[in-house]
């Protein structure tokens, strides 16, 4: 009789954004990335009932095998068996995706984390910075609004700077008012996205110096996914990104369902 497949699952609720994943011994199923709603509980429903819907054989959160909670909101996620922290998710999300890695750069939408991986894609080391936004996921939403564009917009904009016009200010609200100041002068708004991208860069690589930088580097979270800040982290850290196989935003949620189902089956043993 041929053993019914299991599915797990990994549930990420940061504060922007709800990540799902479910995978079984084939592998990825079913992901999803939801707006993050004001009470975590409703972020990690809608991101598990979105996921769901994309598998046949389980319509329900009880019908899966094991279930993480991770991100901020990891105490809020319905129905988790176990709750473990978003830097031992993303270690382990991006070691599955390439056992290479050694260093991750996570930046979420109020923290960015430098972490340092074991070769087994356990933590060796991590440091983090939340005390203030800069250089987050809402320090990005900010200044989008400031130049009028979205957030994918925003993301390319440096990508056709002629040179760097200097960001100095290290808090959020003081670089937005930079910014119009800087915009009434009548610099290029892809100089000065540029500026603020070399920023964050600096900021990025203090948190990995911290960590200690050993190749492979790869960055994770919705920032990940700005090509402006890949592209001034690379020139200022003068290293080099590698890409991950999946969306790098669901990375922590992907970590969480692959611990899922190491803890099934260690229990099963």
């Amino acid at each position: 009789m041929a053993q019914e497949m299991r599915y797990y699952s990994g549930c990420d609720v940061g504060s922007t954004t709800g990540k799902a994943v479910i995978i079984n011994d084939n592998g990825i199923v079913a992901t999803s990335i939801v707006p993050s709603e004001i009470d975590p509980e409703d972020t990690a429903n809608k991101a598990l009932e979105a996921a769901l819907k994309q598998v046949k054989d389980i319509k329900r959160v009880k019908d899966l095998a094991c279930l993480v909670g991770t991100g901020y909101g990891r105490t809020e996620v319905p129905f988790a068996d176990i709750n473990i922290s978003e830097i031992s998710c993303h270690a382990m999300g991006a070691h599955c995706c390439n056992p290479k890695i050694k260093t991750i750069i996570d930046i979420g939408g109020q923290d960015v984390k430098g972490i340092s991986l074991n070769d087994d894609g356990s933590v060796l080391d991590f440091a983090m910075n939340d005390k203030c936004a800069a250089g987050t996921g809402k320090f990005y939403e900010a200044m989008s609004r400031t130049f009028r564009m979205d957030l994918s917009q925003f993301s390319d904009l440096s990508l056709n700077a002629k040179k760097s016009i200097p960001v100095t200010s290290q808090c959020s609200v003081f670089a937005e008012s930079e910014v119009i100041s800087l915009f009434a002068k009548k610099n290029s708004p892809a100089d000065i996205a540029l500026g603020i991208q070399e920023a964050v860069a600096r900021r990025c690589l203090m948190l990995l110096k911290r960590v200690g930088i050993r190749n492979d580097v790869v960055m994770t979270g919705g920032c990940a996914k700005n090509k402006g800040l890949v592209k001034a982290l690379k020139s200022i850290a003068k290293i080099d990104i590698v890409s991950l196989s999946i969306d790098p935003q669901l990375i922590g949620a992907f970590g969480a369902a692959v611990l899922a189902k190491k803890r099934k089956n260690k229990i099963s043993e």
